[in-house]
């Protein structure tokens, strides 16, 4: 009898579950106040994390920004005054774990208890498989994904004892299905996908519903991070490259509705869904007619150019 009822309550709450979502499809949600939060961006020397962080601060949020490179970060950082929030800026090396943990004692010792962590920060090495550097490769497993395990070890607790906080994973389409000739960035954003979801499910066994998270999936956002990547010419229209604002504001939305996941453009959903539906074959077909399964070629060709002419610049 127990078990019927728990089948019952779990149809209701499925359904339920479909029908807010067809709702808030249609009907704009409301967004939550995040005015005098401290949020914490990896990243924010980046395109991306400069206007994730332009955003948040236009919400009221004060800042804190992590980045390797301490000049954009200082600029990010003064962009982000203008507006009239207090910012805290740390030069950081995510690839390393006691950067992260001794940075981390610091920002809770300067600037206060972290409430909204992005996890915005990413790389790709750029090169073939078998002629890419280990440490490159590592590199990219290190800062895209193994670091979402040290950040979160290092601000969770105080979310946690709160009941309080929100964690944005910003991973990629290329963490829901993979192309050709970046493996080391679909295996960390696979990864990343992963950890997303587990903490989530583990943050809801243990009925901590004050902490909310989002999964950020965008499609190539043209950060020039991916300079060259390009489909079939036909189709390149209906799929370009993200406009970075575009992307970063889509995702605010998704935060500030407290909407668990977003794929950018939506049509990302099609195969996301797809690769699971559908057999192996079949997608290596309709990879192959959009140009996806040759789609980085260009890209990888640009970064060898880069490396001959002594110019790389790992984003």
């Amino acid at each position: 009898m127990l078990f019927i009822l728990d089948l019952l309550l779990m149809l209701i709450h499925l359904t339920a579950s479909i029908l807010s979502a067809v709702i808030n499809t249609v009907i704009r949600p409301r967004l939550k106040c995040i005015e005098g939060e401290l949020c914490l961006i990896t990243g924010a020397g980046g395109v991306l994390g400069r206007l994730f962080a332009l955003e948040f601060a236009k919400e009221g949020a004060h800042l804190v920004l992590w980045d390797c490179n301490t000049a954009a970060n200082e600029q990010t950082a003064a962009l982000a005054r203008e507006l009239g929030v207090q910012v805290h800026v740390y030069t950081v090396d995510l690839s390393q774990r006691h950067s992260i943990y001794h940075t981390a004692d610091r920002v809770r010792q300067e600037a206060g208890q972290v409430s909204i962590l992005v996890n915005n920060a990413g790389v790709v090495a750029g090169r073939r498989l078998l002629e890419c550097p280990d440490e490159l490769l590592e590199r990219t497993l290190l800062v895209n994904c193994h670091a979402l395990f040290w950040m979160t070890k290092a601000f969770l607790p105080q979310m946690k004892s709160s009941n309080h906080g929100h964690i944005i994973t910003v991973a990629s389409a290329l963490g829901l299905f993979s192309t050709a000739c970046v493996e080391d960035y679909c295996a960390s954003k696979f990864g990343a996908v992963g950890f997303h979801e587990s903490l989530t499910h583990e943050l809801h066994a243990e009925n901590l519903n004050g902490i909310k998270t989002t999964l950020v999936c965008p499609y190539i956002v043209d950060t020039g991070m991916f300079e060259g990547c390009e489909i079939r010419q036909e189709l390149r229209s209906l799929i370009p490259p993200l406009e970075p604002l575009y992307t970063v504001q889509q995702s605010m939305q998704a935060i500030l509705s407290e909407q668990q996941m977003i794929c950018i453009p939506r049509l990302m959903y099609i195969p996301f869904l797809t690769r699971a539906l559908l057999p192996w074959e079949a997608n290596v077909a309709t990879y192959r007619f959009m140009g996806g399964d040759k789609c980085m070629m260009p890209f990888i060709k640009n970064t060898e150019q880069k490396i001959a002419n002594g110019d790389v610049n790992h984003k």
